[in-house]
């Protein structure tokens, strides 16, 4: 029996709308998954089959052909675990969907745990575009998910959950905590409860900077005009800690600004999600970092650091230590506000508006 569903893949920062059939017939036991998957997609038979296992279902020992479409289109990550094994499901005469078109994302455990994956927030948005109004999704990145509106999100921790919300037509989920009712409160004075939490990180704010009257002066011009800053002077002046200092300095990101920088956090696995990033991002990769860390690119088309630096800050510390042909690559994201990598698995235009502020020692000996 041949059933299919709807899933998504990420390419570069877009979500692309997949096709997901399964084919179980009559035959020797086989799985095979054909559509251009990565490694990735094609462990996933592993994945499933103990997932489904342990889950209470049947793997089938018959022939399973798994395509996902379109074929010409690479597809990777895990995204496209949880429609395989509900089309297994289906395929197979497990049981019947009557919840109508719905659209499956998440990575399955061999437990038959629903994991998140990064990029849930584009593809879950290629859904909506495609006319998708029902999703189903891993349930620690169901707020992540309903960041898009006009969707019903049904979280669903486990492929038992996914299954009950096919199975009806009302939102399904993971089993909500009992309900506790609490006793009144004694009478007479409460007794005091020490609580010992650690404090959370906090960024260094300007006004611990002693001195350097100038160069703070500067810093709170190059943020407010965003003009890129070099800071130039010998260890332990203090160079460092002026630019830690940024992240409290900047205002928060419009609400467009805040969707493209969720998006991009989103994609570069810093989820689950809960909320639109507001918070200007700040990267300071180290100065040992390849140009693909650094541009973006990879098999995956990934976007790199001036990517996730975008609408914000990236910091280069020691920046006589980073390699030419890091530097000279960012020329171009600085004047055009973006970056397009081609490779053999194809071509992407990511944006890279970023202020760019550096920090150095006179002589590279020092």
């Amino acid at each position: 029996m041949l059933a299919t569903l709807l899933s998504a893949t990420l390419i570069a920062l877009d979500g692309r709308v997949i096709r997901v059939e399964v084919d179980v017939a009559p035959g020797l036991p086989g799985f095979t998954i054909v559509g251009l998957g990565d490694a990735s997609i094609r462990e996933a038979r592993e994945r499933v089959r103990g997932a489904l296992r342990n889950s209470g279902f049947v793997h089938p020992p018959r022939r399973i052909t798994v395509n996902l479409a379109p074929a010409d289109v690479p597809k990777t990550g895990s995204a496209a675990d949880l429609a395989i094994a509900i089309g297994i499901l289906i395929g197979s005469e497990q049981f019947t969907a009557r919840a109508g078109r719905a659209a499956l994302i998440g990575e399955v455990s061999l437990g038959g745990e629903i994991r998140t994956v990064p990029g849930l927030l584009p593809m879950v948005a290629a859904l909506a575009r495609r006319g998708v109004r029902r999703v189903i999704v891993p349930a620690d990145g169901a707020d992540e998910a309903r960041l898009v509106e006009g969707l019903d999100v049904v979280a669903a921790a486990t492929v038992a959950d996914a299954v009950a919300a096919l199975r009806s037509r009302h939102r399904a989920g993971p089993t909500p905590p009992a309900r506790v009712e609490l006793a009144p409160p004694p009478s007479g004075p409460v007794p005091e409860t020490k609580v010992s939490l650690a404090p959370p990180i906090q960024p260094p704010d300007l006004a611990d900077v002693r001195g350097q009257l100038e160069a703070r002066r500067a810093l709170e011009v190059a943020l407010a005009g965003g003009h890129g800053l070099l800071m130039i002077g010998p260890p332990g002046t203090g160079k460092t800690m002026l630019a830690r200092t940024i992240p409290a300095l900047l205002p928060p990101l419009s609400d467009a600004e805040s969707l493209a920088a969720t998006i991009v956090a989103s994609v570069s696995g810093e989820g689950p999600l809960h909320e639109l990033v507001r918070t200007p991002p700040f990267r300071a990769p180290h100065h040992t970092s390849s140009y693909a860390a650094i541009v973006g690119g990879g098999p995956n088309l990934s976007p790199g650091e001036i990517t996730r630096a975008d609408h914000g800050v990236l910091f280069l510390d020691e920046l006589a230590e980073f390699s030419r042909d890091v530097l000279e690559a960012l020329r171009q994201p600085l004047e055009d506000g973006r970056v397009t990598i081609v490779r053999a698995s194809g071509a992407a235009t990511l944006p890279a508006r970023f202020q760019l502020v550096a920090a150095t020692n006179p002589c590279a000996c020092e």
